[in-house]
């Protein structure tokens, strides 16, 4: 994905509070050189935000200055927003060459649940724990997304961090002795059927039944 930065040279508070009032947003390029101050316009980096690739991806940022613009690959590492209106606040980006490694979070995206014996055959209950997973690779090797072939679960299965397959250059981050659950396979609980209740018969006149009001007042005329 592409998006234009511009060169910003005044910081502080008040220089970031008027940014965002021309709707821009302040921001910062680190990494492999100076870090370098930046500027966004608001409504293109909000809805960019909104694209999962946009997270995961090596972008490639044109940075226009005094002296031109220039090329760079980044990937984004942080955003802050408002804490209750849809506004963009800050953003920070990595710069990022073919032999940089890197640390990222990725989406999983999951495949083949319908045809796995744990639905087709058991009607179970495919829960999806997680739906990201730290990764460590090559920049030139983060992919978008990884996809988890899950059509071999059967039941009661879980599928743990250190379960998947992913390909080659790519592996899971491992935080001590944790192997986080991805997915997990439940079998759904069998609701008993309640009977239905006995209605109850309306007796017939003349058998118990009370006497309407007409038929009192008819009864003492009568009388």
């Amino acid at each position: 994905m592409k998006f234009t930065a511009y060169e910003r040279t005044l910081q502080g508070t008040g220089a970031s509070r008027r940014l965002r009032h021309a709707a821009k947003v302040p921001g910062i390029v680190y990494g492999a050189g100076a870090p370098k101050m930046i500027e966004l316009d608001h409504n293109a980096l909000f809805f960019a935000l909104k694209k999962e690739a946009f997270h995961s991806s090596i972008l490639e940022m044109e940075l226009a200055g005094a002296n031109g613009s220039v090329q760079e690959k980044v990937l984004l590492r942080d955003f802050q927003m408002h804490a209750f209106k849809p506004i963009v606040m800050h953003v920070d980006f990595q710069r990022v060459d073919e032999t940089t490694r890197l640390r990222k979070k990725v989406p999983l995206h999951f495949a083949g649940e319908e045809n796995s014996p744990a639905v087709k055959t058991d009607k179970c209950l495919v829960s999806h724990v997680r739906t990201d997973l730290e990764i460590e690779c090559l920049a030139s090797q983060l992919p978008e997304f990884v996809t988890i072939d899950l059509s071999g679960l059967t039941k009661n299965q879980s599928l743990h961090a250190s379960d998947l397959k992913l390909p080659e250059g790519i592996k899971a981050v491992k935080h001590g002795t944790q192997n986080p659950v991805i997915v997990a396979v439940t079998v759904p609980k069998i609701e008993e059927e309640v009977a239905p209740a006995a209605v109850v018969a309306a007796p017939e006149k003349g058998k118990g039944a009370k006497p309407r009001k007409e038929e009192k007042q008819q009864k003492g005329r009568g009388a």
